[in-house]
C-alpha cells in the first residue's frame, strides 16, 4: 500500500535534529522525498544517512532561514534536484536567552524573532510561489503552546510564536482558494536538544515541568511528527489555518 506521502516532495527546515530529525524520517517512511535544510550541516547529512539507511530518498543542505539569499538558494536547490514541492515544513527554530521583558538585550530579541518568525514568512514567500505553479500543496510551520500561552523569561520566544499563528492563519486564508494549505503545530515540552539546554538555563528541573504536566512526562519528537505528517497529507484535505496543539494537555489546563 501506498504511503500517505508517496512520490510527493518535502522539504523540512532544522531537520538535523530533535523535532525536525524525526519528521524527516516519518515523512520519508510514507514515501516523500526530503531536502533537509539545517544551519548545522553535521545533523542535516546525520539525518540523511538515517533515511537513506531505512531505504528513503534524501538530500540536504546548509541554510541559514533568517536570510533572504539562502532562503532563495534553498528553494532553488530544491527545485532543482526534485522538479517540484509538494509539501514544506518550517521548523528551524532557537529558544534564545532566558530573562524577563526588562533585561532581554534588543541583539537577543532580533536573533529570536529572525530564527523563529521572520524565517517562517520567508519561506513560505519562496514556497507558496513554486506551490502555486504546480496548482497546489501543503505548510506546516512550528510554533508552540509559547505561541497560545504567555511564558515568563522568555519574551522574544514568546512573542515569536504568537507571530508563527497568526503568520499561519493569515497565509492560510490569502491561498485558500489556490489549494494550498497553511497549518502549524503548537508542541508543548518536548524533550529535543533545545529544550534540554532551556531546562538548564532556564531555572526550571525537568521534574517540576512533568509535574506541571496533565500527563505526567515530557513529549516525544515522534509525537509530534505524525502531527505533522497528518496535517501535509491528504487527510488533512480540509484543515488550514488551524494551531495544532500537541502538548499533552498543558494549554487545556
Amino acid at each position: 500500500m501506498a504511503g500517505l506521502l508517496q512520490g510527493k516532495v518535502a522539504l523540512v527546515t532544522g531537520g538535523g535534529s530533535g523535532i525536525g530529525r524525526a519528521t524527516s524520517l516519518r515523512l520519508a517512511k510514507e514515501g516523500a522525498k526530503l531536502m533537509i535544510a539545517d544551519y548545522v550541516p553535521e545533523g542535516a547529512k546525520r539525518t540523511v544517512k538515517m533515511i537513506k539507511e531505512a531505504g528513503g530518498e534524501a538530500n540536504c543542505l546548509a541554510a541559514d532561514v533568517s536570510v533572504t539569499r539562502q532562503v532563495e538558494m534553498m528553494l532553488n536547490q530544491t527545485i532543482e534536484t526534485y522538479g517540484r514541492l509538494d509539501c514544506a515544513f518550517n521548523n528551524a527554530g532557537i529558544e534564545g536567552k532566558f530573562s524577563d521583558t526588562t533585561q532581554c538585550s534588543e541583539e537577543n530579541f532580533d536573533r529570536v524573532i529572525a530564527i523563529d518568525l521572520k524565517a517562517v514568512w520567508l519561506c513560505m514567500k519562496y514556497e507558496i510561489p513554486q506551490m502555486l505553479r504546480q496548482g497546489g500543496g501543503a505548510i506546516v510551520n512550528t510554533a508552540s503552546i509559547a505561541g497560545l500561552l504567555g511564558f515568563t523569561g522568555a519574551p522574544a520566544y514568546v512573542a515569536a510564536k504568537h507571530g508563527v499563528v497568526g503568520l499561519t492563519r493569515t497565509a492560510a486564508l490569502e491561498f485558500a482558494q489556490k489549494n494550498i494549505r497553511v497549518n502549524c503545530v503548537c508542541p508543548g515540552v518536548i524533550r529535543t536538544p533545545m529544550v534540554e539546554r532551556a531546562l538548564d538555563s532556564g531555572g526550571l528541573t525537568e521534574a517540576a515541568v512533568i509535574a506541571a504536566e496533565p500527563v505526567g512526562r515530557l513529549g516525544k519528537p515522534e509525537e509530534i511528527a505524525e502531527g505533522v505528517l497528518w496535517l501535509l497529507s491528504d487527510a488533512a484535505s480540509f484543515v488550514t489555518g488551524h494551531p495544532l496543539t500537541i502538548d499533552g494537555g498543558w494549554v487545556a489546563r
